[in-house]
């Protein structure tokens, strides 16, 4: 199976990691697109390692970045089945990595944007046990009727999207909540008014409450 990489920060404070943050970009980007939050995340959350893996595929609407899933075809049955065949390659990477750093899942936290909210979102509730939480900006829950029969965690969610997204339309931020109540996860839905398809200052801020409040739990 292919394998993930990309660019990675130690903790702030040295030594070894306590817990791990997990970066996932959107489409046509990579690692380093993200890994630029974490010295942000870094000031409230010392002794977290942070990780933004390219995803695996290069992207087939741009010259340059990457994929989790091709996004030329829309349709739910392809997006689901894209989502599906990335999902393994996620989920090896985030079990090679809390090997190595000697972490439970529950000490392990995503933040996605867009596709990579995409992946998080889909990804964390399948797997056994639960991680500390996930951030999804500027995404969806794509395959939300699937969800309830598929759940194996229930990892708390904190979703954040602009209401002037021209991307990733911004009603996807109640479908998506709603889905995710209807399967037993906790979710904090928050409107960023004004804000296209980004990520903002007060957004990066309630990430990192949330996270440092699932950390310290």
């Amino acid at each position: 199976m292919m394998q993930l990489s990309g660019p990675t920060m130690g903790p702030a404070a040295g030594g070894p990691a306590r817990e791990v943050v997990v970066f996932l970009h959107g489409l046509g980007a990579d690692g380093n697109d993200l890994i630029g939050l974490a010295p942000y995340f870094a000031q409230a959350l010392p002794h977290a390692a942070f990780a933004a893996p390219d995803a695996p595929f290069p992207c087939d609407m741009a010259p340059y970045g990457y994929q989790w899933f091709s996004l030329q075809d829309r349709s739910p049955a392809m997006m689901l089945a894209g989502v599906q065949a990335a999902a393994p390659l996620l989920d090896a990477y985030i079990d090679d990595l809390l090997a190595k750093l000697g972490l439970g899942a529950d000490r392990l936290a995503l933040v996605g944007f867009s596709q990579g909210t995409m992946m998080a979102l889909h990804v964390a509730p399948r797997r056994a046990e639960a991680v500390a939480g996930v951030v999804g900006y500027s995404g969806r829950l794509l395959a939300a009727a699937s969800l309830p029969a598929d759940v194996r965690s229930r990892p708390p969610v904190l979703l954040i999207h602009g209401d002037a997204d021209q991307i990733v339309p911004f009603d996807s931020l109640e479908l998506s909540a709603n889905a995710l109540k209807a399967a037993g996860i906790a979710v904090t839905a928050e409107r960023r008014p004004g804000l296209g398809h980004s990520i903002d200052e007060p957004g990066i801020a309630q990430a990192i409450a949330f996270l440092t409040e699932r950390f310290s739990g």
